[in-house]
């Protein structure tokens, strides 16, 4: 019987060894997976009926200041240590009434998706912004920000960070502010009142910046415009979506991040695409399914989701009365900007992926 297995005095073998002795390997002993091109690594679902008593516990364990500096649960997916995927970062912050999260800067750059409260003030390199259920913030990076909560309850949000792409380039740096919370140097609303009407912007002003000059997106404007979209037009990927965009460029809002929105449609059933970009979800509103290379990830509101690059992915909306929100964010830009972007639909779209659980119960 013939054997495969390569001696010691084989040349070959021999030579793999030599050049790994010298730090070097060869290029060509490397070979392509069997089968058609999945998702590197699963997908992540995170139930806010686990993480929720966490947050709870943290409230009265946790107190944002020298020692802890913020009151943060990150989303640890351990298929990518250090992020929710292998590029961006999701985490839940609570800030407490009265509480300061003291002022830092780091060069990475981040997201605040606000989930619940009313009251507090992020401070972004002088400006004050006002945080609401559904807003998004923007802290770009190594801009000085801090968090005051001068409600009556916690306040809690999504943040999402650039961190492991950063980290991944040595670039990761970060300073505390040397008073407890940088000061206001402009007026409540500053960049809103530029910026906020997205066609317009001051005669005066020019920028080309890849940084949205525009920090704080409202959710009522934003909920007007799914609505408005919704009488006209969809994807069929993603139904009705919006992405936020910096009003001085019309592209996205920050070079490494990107922010979306999304509503699904009462008893809507997207159709499956897959693209390079890989995504953190969370579900501000309503409950439904996500399903991924054929798994299927049924989700409430306050649940969060890891999406890998180059996987089937679909939606579904399980209500027939009540639509469903995802807010998401991307590493979409950093694709662009390479030439490295890839987007296509799933070839048996006239069905949808074969799915391995159907709410429940085995498809």
């Amino acid at each position: 019987m013939a054997v495969d297995q390569m001696t010691s005095t084989d040349p070959m073998h021999q030579f793999y060894d030599e050049i790994h002795d010298k730090a070097l390997d060869a290029l060509w002993r490397r070979h392509q997976e069997d089968g058609p091109p999945r998702g590197p690594y699963p997908v992540r679902h995170w139930k806010w009926s686990e993480i929720e008593p966490y947050a709870e516990r943290a409230m009265k364990l946790v107190k944002p200041g020298p020692d802890a500096h913020r009151r943060v649960l990150t989303l640890n997916n351990p298929a990518t240590p250090g992020g929710a995927t292998h590029t961006i970062t999701g985490a839940v912050q609570i800030v407490l009434p009265g509480e300061i999260a003291p002022s830092h800067r780091h060069t990475a750059a981040a997201i605040r998706f606000i989930i619940r409260g009313t009251g507090t003030i992020t401070m972004v390199d002088g400006e004050p912004c006002v945080m609401e259920p559904g807003d998004l913030v923007l802290t770009p990076g190594w801009s000085w920000h801090g968090h005051i909560n001068q409600g009556t309850g916690p306040m809690i949000w999504m943040d999402s960070l650039d961190v492991p792409m950063v980290a991944k380039l040595q670039a990761m740096r970060q300073e505390d502010y040397p008073d407890e919370l940088n000061p206001a140097t402009k007026d409540i609303g500053d960049s809103e009142s530029r910026y906020g009407a997205g066609y317009l912007q001051p005669v005066w002003e020019r920028t080309s910046s890849p940084i949205s000059p525009l920090l704080r997106y409202p959710w009522a404007k934003t909920e007007e415009a799914l609505h408005k979209l919704a009488k006209y037009d969809a994807s069929p990927f993603d139904d009705v979506a919006f992405r936020y965009t910096n009003p001085a460029t019309g592209k996205d809002v920050l070079p490494t991040l990107a922010c979306w929105i999304q509503m699904l449609r009462p008893g809507i059933h997207t159709k499956a695409h897959r693209h390079t970009t890989s995504a953190v979800y969370h579900v501000y509103r309503g409950s439904g399914s996500t399903i991924v290379n054929g798994t299927q990830i049924d989700w409430e509101q306050g649940d969060f989701i890891s999406l890998p690059p180059w996987s089937w992915h679909e939606h579904v909306n399980r209500s027939s009365s009540e639509e469903a929100i995802l807010f998401s964010t991307n590493d979409g830009p950093v694709f662009e900007s390479l030439n490295l972007f890839t987007e296509e639909p799933y070839t048996e779209n006239k069905g949808y992926q074969k799915v391995t659980r159907m709410y429940g119960e085995d498809a």
